[in-house]
């Protein structure tokens, strides 16, 4: 299948140069690779014949190469492509080259035509304004290609933009590149830095060069002694005051870095933030243990603080009973006072143990639910034992060479 492909794309390309008018297109025993590297020769000679670069261009395809590069062709092409028969490389290159070869001969021929047909002077301005409204249309349809070419040449561009950024999402490398893109802003920073602090320095070492030339010129020409001492203590004073600032500047320099790194120092690294994270995690479980202990603790008061009230009462009502039994049999009225009073004492008991019996009846519903809450969780867990158990087990049974395998042909 390719080969028919290659075999059609040279099919093409040689007719393109045939109507060009490189005749040896046709010519079939002459090797492929040898006829592409002539037309394209003949074509570059065909556009630019006066030029002694690319009119001397032979077949050699060391040549095309920069003579293509001479002639402003768009289009890469590489040794490699000729040798091998490319024509995904090949065709843009020579249908670029036979267009303006064409256009050219259209050119030359329209000249040559009003060079053999003499006419007068107006004839002649107005051919000559015709010729060059025809070469202005040439020049714009060869510009309307090279902004096709263009064009088509940015849509690729940006289609393979858009390749490469899809592939940097799906290998999720969005970090990676972000992080290259800010260490290419570093280094552009850092190198501006660099020349600033070079033209810094040839400056002073212009300067002090400078001062160095001038001292020697006073020595050499005899300047006063005392005038020289004075300059040089001026000169001195003055680097000294330099050097103070210099050094005061320092110090408030470093006392920022000082602060800044005792705020980096109080910030946690990664460890103390583990250590703090185990420390509160052992903490929380510390507190819900205290605070499971204190629930139970309320519990078992609240419940000693009902039975202590039960039994008070019924301290009280025994004590009553003994105390007003002799009385209450002595007359028939004190036995039915005392028959109701038992009686309300009896009611008020049916009614405490029925709030209790319901507060039972729902404290085993919930006792009922968590049992079978419970028991779902052990069926569960019992499933997951299983599904793993079995899982394992075919793990096993794949990581096995395949020899190994029990089958049904062996």
């Amino acid at each position: 299948m390719e080969d028919s492909k290659s075999e059609n794309s040279l099919g093409l390309i040689f007719d393109l140069l045939n109507s060009a008018g490189y005749v040896d297109a046709t010519k079939s025993n002459v090797p492929s690779a040898e006829k592409l590297a002539g037309g394209l020769a003949w074509c570059i000679a065909a556009l630019n014949p006066s030029d002694p670069r690319i009119g001397s261009v032979t077949g050699d395809v060391e040549c095309i190469e920069e003579a293509l590069e001479l002639v402003g062709c768009p289009h890469p092409l590489k040794p490699s492509h000729i040798h091998h028969l490319d024509g995904e490389f090949i065709f843009p290159v020579i249908k670029w080259l036979v267009d303006r070869v064409q256009l050219k001969h259209e050119v030359g021929g329209n000249k040559a035509t009003d060079s053999e047909n003499p006419v007068g002077e107006d004839e002649h301005t107005r051919q000559q304004h015709k010729r060059d409204v025809e070469e202005t249309e040439i020049s714009t349809k060869m510009l309307s290609g090279d902004l096709d070419e263009l064009k088509l040449r940015k849509v690729n561009v940006m289609n393979k933009l858009e390749d490469l950024r899809e592939r940097i999402s799906n290998k999720a490398a969005d970090a990676a590149v972000q992080k290259l893109v800010m260490l290419l802003k570093s280094l552009r920073d850092l190198e501006r830095q660099e020349s600033h602090f070079l033209s810094y320095r040839d400056a002073k070492h212009s300067e002090i060069q400078a001062e160095i030339s001038e001292l020697e010129g006073k020595i050499e020409n005899g300047c006063d002694s005392k005038i020289l001492l004075d300059g040089l203590h001026h000169s001195f004073s003055e680097s000294l005051r330099k050097l103070d600032s210099a050094k005061k500047e320092l110090a408030a320099k470093m006392s920022d870095v000082i602060a800044i790194k005792r705020q980096i120092d109080d910030l946690p690294c990664q460890p103390e933030v583990v250590q703090y994270e185990q420390r509160l995690s052992e903490l929380y479980a510390l507190i819900q243990g205290r605070h499971r202990q204190t629930r139970k603790c309320y519990a078992t008061y609240n419940a000693l603080l009902e039975i202590k009230e039960l039994m008070t009462k019924e301290a009280s009502l025994l004590n009553s009973i003994i105390s007003q039994f002799q009385e209450a049999f002595s007359s028939p009225d004190g036995r039915m006072k005392l028959i109701k009073s038992m009686e309300g004492i009896v009611k008020g008991g049916q009614q405490k143990l029925e709030k209790v019996q319901i507060g039972l009846q729902e404290e085993e519903r919930n006792l009922d639910d968590v049992k079978k809450r419970y028991a779902a969780a052990v069926g569960s867990q019992k499933r997951c034992y299983s599904l793993m158990k079995a899982f394992q087990e075919e793990v096993a049974m794949k990581d096995k060479p395949a020899c190994q395998i029990p089958t049904t042909e062996c």
